[in-house]
């Protein structure tokens, strides 16, 4: 199971972070100097006393290699414990290491606070801090060789800990009917029959994909569970939006009853959005509702249709008025999965990341050069120029981030919540207008400016040309930013009506007003009317 290992230099706050670290992600905490000392029946001093750093050194790797065989835990390690590159291959190889940076003078308080329990350091530190200064200097490179970094100046514990958990790719939404875990990494797959064994699963799995994701994915998780001893019986329905009907629940019933499937077993889906609501609704809804988890295999599901447990089916009329709240118990993004996308799906799932800037996290734009082939490249071809594996995991973990914060504070979008729905009032419009032609993503991007250019009609915006502003950086990518076929937005307005999100009434919008402000606004359709 996946460890969270916590590193950087003496007095950094690995210890104070990893308990509030562990408490969010309801894991066990380790310490690991303790762990040696508990073990050796002796202090770390003492340690260093009788037997050398050396010896103290020889007694930390076994703790560490004891530490990684075991469950899934966040884990303090010593400030010098991966200086030995058996230590350092071992911690990479069972779980993700992130490096805490941290002042100067900031450790140096840190370290006065408990003098005498660091022996590579003096019983507490002038001001000039010459042992801590010389022990930084000689292991700033090694140091600075971690990947993952969290500069903690100036944060409070509460804002290390979120930070930490969106470059570990972990998070733990505890809101809601059901727990969820959401894990983003790469090569993650084969690990999910010993995630849902820790979940407590009964080993029956109903697994629902699509024809284009099966044979890419659905067939290797499936033949992987099975070699975890666990019955898979697969459901493979046709791609796409049109499939997501109360004919497909009803497959995917029927496939739950020849199973026999139990309240105990689960509903895996792996694939994109619409695999994802299909399966979250039937598993509501079989005996008045069971566990399931997702394998998002598209960037759009990963970062915003996967998370939060909205489920649901549509109807000719109008998308997802049929569903329920019922969230996955565990959401595993691999993002090597990403690897197998066509170009105009990658895009669809920029649309949301781009979202998500604009809701609340303007760095998310700073990492579109990542994606810098999409806006050229064939809409059919296969998007496998990403070769950064460790970059991609980051930049969907950042985008899962927002999400995460929001849905957290409100489970089931009766406030801040809302705010996701940006884009996506005039998008859903599009999809039902356009036949679904226009993809969700595309969608959601041309929604975003519509939504933007509302904004400024109705004088809400902060930034001037906030439209086109959005639209430059939704075309850098290669993604549509205009309504199909040059038609107005008075013919829309009629499915827009239509909208699930409605307050006495009246649709409510979210619009944007800044890169990274958005605000609920209802009448929206009157007062464009009234104009």
């Amino acid at each position: 199971m996946r460890k969270f290992f916590l590193y950087g230099p003496p007095g950094a706050g690995k210890t104070t972070l990893g308990k509030v670290l562990a408490e969010r992600m309801r894991l066990p905490f380790s310490d690991l100097d303790r762990t040696v000392q508990n073990k050796a029946g002796m202090t770390v001093r003492e340690i260093f006393a009788s037997e050398g750093e050396e010896g103290f050194r020889r007694r930390e790797l076994e703790a560490l290699r004891e530490t990684c065989a075991g469950p899934a835990a966040v884990v303090s390690l010593g400030g010098g414990t991966l200086l030995d590159p058996e230590a350092r291959a071992l911690a990479e190889k069972s779980g993700t290491v992130l490096c805490l940076d941290c002042p100067l003078d900031v450790l140096r308080t840190h370290i006065n606070l408990n003098p005498g329990t660091r022996p590579l350091l003096a019983n507490g530190l002038d001001s000039a801090g010459k042992p801590l200064e010389d022990l930084l200097a000689k292991r700033a490179p090694h140091y600075a060789g971690f990947a993952r970094r969290l500069d903690v100046t100036g944060l409070s514990l509460d804002e290390m800990a979120e930070r930490a958990e969106t470059l570990f790719g972990a998070f733990r939404i505890t809101s809601g009917d059901v727990p969820s875990e959401i894990d983003v990494g790469a090569g993650t797959l084969d690990s999910l029959g010993e995630r849902l064994g820790a979940l407590g699963v009964g080993s029956r799995v109903v697994l629902v994909s699509d024809e284009n994701v099966y044979p890419l994915h659905g067939e290797d998780v499936a033949s992987s569970l099975r070699s975890d001893g666990f019955a898979v019986s697969p459901v493979v329905l046709p791609p796409g939006e049109r499939a997501k009907t109360i004919e497909s629940a009803q497959r995917i019933w029927k496939e739950c009853l020849a199973a026999g499937l139990e309240r105990s077993d689960c509903i895996l889906a792996v694939g994109g959005g619409v695999v994802g609501d299909l399966a979250g609704f039937a598993a509501a809804t079989w005996l008045r509702g069971v566990r399931w988890a997702n394998v998002p295999t598209t960037l759009l599901s990963m970062v915003d249709a996967s998370i939060g447990g909205k489920t649901g089916i549509d109807l000719p009329e109008a998308k997802n008025m049929i569903g329920a709240f019922h969230a996955p118990s565990l959401v595993l993004s691999d993002v090597t999965t990403l690897l197998t996308l066509p170009v105009r799906e990658f895009r669809c799932g920029l649309a949301e990341t781009i979202k998500h800037a604009v809701i609340g996290d303007p760095g998310l734009i700073s990492g579109l050069p990542l994606f810098r082939g999409l806006r050229d490249a064939a809409p059919d071809a296969t998007f496998d120029e990403l070769s950064d594996m460790e970059a991609l995991s980051a930049y969907v973990a950042r985008a899962v981030a927002v999400k995460v914060r929001l849905v957290s504070a409100d489970p089931f979008e009766k406030g801040v919540r809302a705010k996701l729905n940006l884009g996506h009032t005039v998008g859903h419009a599009v999809e039902v207008v356009s036949g679904f032609s226009v993809k969700h993503g595309e969608a959601v991007a041309i929604g975003m400016v519509e939504e933007a250019r509302i904004a400024e009609r109705l004088g809400m915006a902060s930034r001037k040309g906030l439209a086109e502003i959005i639209a430059r950086i939704l075309v850098s990518v290669g993604l549509p930013a205009e309504l199909p076929g040059g038609r107005p937005l008075e013919d829309f307005l009629p499915a827009m009506r239509h909208d699930k999100k409605k307050k006495d009434g009246s649709v409510r919008f979210a619009l944007p007003l800044d890169i990274g402000e958005t605000a609920i606004a209802a009448n929206v359709l009157e007062d464009l009317a009234a104009k």
